[in-house]
């Protein structure tokens, strides 16, 4: 019943353009003008592109996102106002594939330094779209990566999921990811601002480690479980499930805002009942309508397992690193960790 997974080969590191990005002061593109400070100034996308700038960048260096607190990354339209800050600002970071409007504009601007994240890591395609329902499952869930975790995902795709919207954007979710994204962005720091980059070198090399800590935790956290399986509004956790051997089934696709089809939700809820799911779970940016519907219907439970696209006042925590632990906590309760 796992998604098959197609990968996609890492563009080389070496062809990243140097960015220098800052602190989280300023995280709302009304807050601050981009290019008005002394420091490096860099305008970031969205939540995770600025929190790498807050952890790597430190004090010499001023961020503003371009996605507002509570906003919905995806709907993003960038106005004539970001436009300008973009052209006034030393560097853009972005993740290209998950904001259109972002991808344009970046790509329009005369801005010296643009840096994408996907090209520091590798993207894949997880399936979004549901056939059939069939009883056997793959058992094979070894990973390996350099941090000694098997990576070999030879499930078939017993739905017959298909993506239709190209690579998964969602890399931030998944640690061991993120942290090759952030070993990209310091590299790129130094490239770019050559007097602070002993700084850049020893924050990433600070931020590494703890996402490292943080996979660990959901390596041990996940081990032992009794069912694999869980049920999220869209298909945000699919590099998440992955790396720890779960499988995600979503209720819509990589566009949060997609309507299910009829044959989908019963699909769900048969899925639920096959595989000992307790828990149907929704996001904070989007409405829970649709999950709670299927709950209902199923007679599940819901709880938040959040995409981490921005932080509000309703994300169980203040940063990044609390909630992806808020995260592990929800994911062991609905599979019955231990």
């Amino acid at each position: 019943m796992n998604v098959r997974r197609h990968h996609i080969s890492a563009a080389a590191v070496a062809a990243v353009t140097a960015l220098g990005l800052g602190t989280l002061s300023a995280c709302s593109s009304d807050s601050a003008a981009a290019g008005s400070t002394d420091k490096f100034d860099v305008v970031a996308s969205f939540y995770p592109m600025a929190f790498l700038a807050e952890q790597i960048g430190g004090e010499h260096v001023n961020v503003t996102s371009l996605t507002e607190p509570g906003q919905e990354p995806h709907d993003l339209e960038i106005s004539a106002k970001q436009t300008a800050q973009l052209q006034e600002s030393d560097a853009a970071l972005y993740l290209k594939g998950l904001q259109p409007s972002v991808d344009e504009a970046i790509g329009q601007s005369e801005i010296g330094t643009k840096i994408d994240a996907a090209t520091l890591t590798s993207l894949e395609e997880h399936g979004t779209e549901a056939g059939g329902h069939a009883e056997e499952h793959a058992d094979e869930h070894g990973h390996e990566d350099e941090h000694g975790h098997e990576d070999e995902h030879a499930h078939e795709d017993e739905h017959g999921h298909e993506h239709e919207g190209g690579q998964d954007p969602h890399i931030w979710l998944d640690p061991v990811k993120y942290a090759e994204v952030a070993e990209g962005v310091g590299k790129a720091f130094e490239k770019a601002d050559p007097d602070h980059a002993a700084d850049y070198r020893k924050n990433t090399e600070a931020l590494v480690g703890k996402l490292n800590d943080l996979d660990a935790k959901f390596e041990t956290g996940l081990k032992d479980k009794k069912t694999e399986v869980f049920i999220t509004t869209h298909a945000a956790f699919g590099y998440l499930a992955e790396r720890y051997g779960l499988t995600e089934e979503a209720i819509n696709g990589l566009d949060p805002e997609s309507e299910p089809s009829g044959a989908r939700v019963k699909e769900l809820s048969e899925t639920a009942r096959a595989d000992g799911v307790t828990t149907v779970f929704y996001e904070t940016l989007v409405s829970d309508r649709t999950a709670k519907t299927l709950a209902d219907d199923a007679g599940l439970k819901t709880d938040v397992l959040d995409p981490i696209e921005g932080i509000t006042d309703k994300s169980r925590g203040d940063d990044y690193f609390q909630v992806m632990e808020s995260n592990l906590k929800a994911l062991q309760t609905a599979l019955g960790a231990k």
